[in-house]
């Protein structure tokens, strides 16, 4: 992420890598993550090259991104110990459900020509009180578009609906042609 952030237009994020040797890790580590901190004391406008390009290119995107990510493995490090996974505070639950929705499916294939798929996908998450709807054409990605009589609607509370999106277990309810979620599938 250093690099990211000392090459803000730069096209190849290479930062430097860990020493090889186990007793110099830990002070390299010390040392990175101090650099980081500082970093963002910059605040989240401050630019940093981002490797996806529906993210704005800015630490506020790198933490955002991190935060989910982070979140849906802390899910799978509790479901593989068998414990009961986190549930995630509804507020954050539901912007990870929108950056799922609004920017990670797009990541998961540059080609879409193979989507066959073609409906409306309602997705509520009901204790954030917040909506989206897709629309589903064949050969394109699903785009987010206003209300619309849904095929599907997948609804529960905001942390069922996140942990769904990105194939986790969740309770939540499915109604109508749940064939229509698989290409909201996160990768």
């Amino acid at each position: 992420m250093l690099a990211c952030i000392a090459d803000p237009h730069g096209s190849e994020p290479r930062g430097e890598r860990p020493p090889k040797v186990w007793d110099e890790t830990l002070p390299w580590w010390d040392d990175t993550r101090a650099q980081l901190r500082r970093a963002f004391d910059g605040g989240p406008e401050t630019p940093a090259q981002m490797p996806f390009p529906c993210y704005e290119a800015n630490l506020g995107a790198w933490a955002r991104r991190q935060a989910h990510e982070a979140a849906v493995h802390r899910v799978d490090a509790e479901l593989a110990g068998e414990r009961d996974a986190t549930t995630f505070d509804t507020a954050f639950a539901a912007d990870g459900v929108d950056e799922a929705l609004s920017m990670i499916i797009h990541r998961r294939s540059a080609d879409w020509s193979a989507l066959g798929a073609s409906g409306t996908v309602l997705v509520h998450a009901e204790d954030a009180r917040r909506l989206w709807s897709l629309t589903l054409t064949p050969g394109q990605p699903p785009a987010l578009t206003g209300p619309a009589e849904p095929d599907v609607t997948l609804s529960g509370g905001a942390d069922a609906v996140y942990k769904r999106l990105w194939r986790r277990p969740a309770d939540v309810s499915i109604t109508g042609d749940a064939t229509l979620l698989d290409p909201l599938e996160t990768p």
